[in-house]
């Protein structure tokens, strides 16, 4: 797994990412994630089962993004994946660059590479224009794609001129073991709304800090919760010292995994305010956790819960308000589903072992694909426009030189290759040693 998003950062793509590995790992397969170093966690660390995650010492630019080296990175990609013996380089979210240059390196050493893309894009600003254009060369050479909603697939095709027929449509699954509600019913006349989100532009927090004084207003006796970090904190923070939302408004701030469903049940109502959204998973850990739903209506989130489950609302300030009004009003009046109930339609919805197998079907076709030579890859970027093609052409030569050189430099060979893992008997040890054990903490 490789990506720039992982823990301790928090977000969909990173919970998906530690998620889809342990679930891997307790079949039986080897699993490691590739990502940058957060902070002072540099170098190999293990997480629960024995993750073994590489946190690459790499410039970090941007909203936790990397700086593309591609050549700079190159000898310890390689060195990585050979000592791992890898077969399958799996990238995740098409904002990594990480994600795309271990992908590249892999192609590189012969290696069969999938990409999952968790967002949408659009085509006329300039982020999306070049976002969209190295996507599509870093595609024409990926084996399969996987997309997390029918509409992520028809964006995907799109803007990154991808065959359909190598794009497979499988949504995130959830953990409803950890996602449950309280045994215990909240009190009707003091409701909690929660927000646990990244506070980026995306993430409509924009249209949170316009809403949130309105309902503020209307109901008195209603408080915020919101957890998360990002460079939009600023304005919630700016919002309620000019409004005086001290006693209404919690900032908790950064939410460790293992502490987002205890987070979650604090409250009554959750509201996602994303101006774009390919899925959005936190909806469904609210829905599996008996929260009501409030949910801009946008991109591939009404492909995810049935309408019973959500209160949709239109992406502006107006439309979210109108939103919150209806599931409070629908609160009130008792037309609502139990939270037991709603977290047994979770339930039966996103089944890890569905998903599982789903994913599993995707690695077993990668690895019947012939592996593409120099030859073949400088094909397809050469039936790019005369710039484009001409820049990764230059990069293939450069980078398979690179190969050649550390290969006689530093052969294969030589390579100290890493010992199998058995996660079973880890499992076994960790339940002699502590019956108490805990799979969702990290160690």
């Amino acid at each position: 797994m490789a990506s720039d998003f992982f823990h301790p950062n928090i977000g969909g793509v990173e919970s998906h990412i530690y998620q889809l590995s342990q679930r891997f790992l307790r079949k039986g397969h080897k699993v490691i994630v590739i990502t940058h170093a957060y902070d002072d966690r540099v170098g190999i660390r293990y997480m629960t089962s024995g993750l073994k995650v590489y946190y690459l010492p790499f410039l970090v630019i941007y909203n936790q993004c990397t700086l593309p080296t591609l050549f700079t990175s190159f000898p310890i990609v390689r060195y990585i994946l050979i000592r791992e013996q890898i077969n399958i380089v799996h990238g995740h979210s098409a904002f990594s660059a990480l994600a795309h240059e271990v992908m590249f390196h892999a192609k590189t050493l012969g290696l069969k590479t999938v990409f999952t893309d968790h967002s949408l894009f659009g085509f006329a600003d300039a982020s999306a224009i070049i976002t969209n254009k190295l996507l599509k060369v870093m595609l024409s050479v990926c084996n399969r794609v996987i997309c997390v909603s029918h509409t992520g697939k028809e964006n995907t095709a799109l803007r990154a001129g991808v065959d359909p027929n190598r794009i497979f449509v499988i949504p995130h699954p959830v953990d409803t073991d950890v996602f449950r509600p309280l045994s215990t019913a909240n009190q009707i006349d003091k409701m909690t709304i929660v927000i646990l989100s990244r506070l980026v532009y995306r993430k409509g927090i924009d249209l949170l800090a316009g809403v949130i004084p309105q309902i503020c207003r209307q109901y008195p006796s209603i408080k915020f919760l919101i957890g998360g970090e990002g460079p939009k904190r600023i304005v919630l923070e700016e919002m309620i010292e000019r409004h005086s939302l001290q006693n209404r408004i919690t900032l908790v701030g950064h939410v460790n995994p293992d502490k987002v469903r205890d987070v979650m049940v604090q409250g009554d109502i959750f509201l996602n305010c994303s101006l774009t959204e390919a899925f959005c998973i936190a909806i469904i850990e609210a829905a599996a956790c008996g929260l009501q739903v409030v949910s801009t209506k946008v991109g591939g989130v009404p492909e995810v819960l049935p309408e019973e489950l959500i209160w949709f609302a239109e992406p502006s300030v107006e439309g979210v308000y109108d939103g919150i009004v209806r599931a409070i009003n629908d609160r009130i009046q008792g037309k609502i589903i139990a939270p037991q109930k709603s977290h047994e339609m979770v339930k039966s919805f996103y089944q890890w072992d569905d998903i599982l197998e789903r994913i599993t079907f995707v690695y077993e076709s990668v690895e019947s694909d012939p592996i593409e030579t120099i030859d073949e890859r400088i094909q397809k970027f050469w039936n790019f426009d005369v710039a484009t093609g001409m820049f990764f052409l230059f990069i293939t030569v450069v980078c398979h030189f690179l190969f050649k050189l550390f290969s006689y430099f530093v052969p294969e060979s030589e390579i100290e290759l890493v010992p199998e893992f058995d996660y079973n008997e880890l499992r076994k040890t960790n339940n002699n040693n502590d019956d108490n054990h805990n799979d969702n903490k990290c160690q």
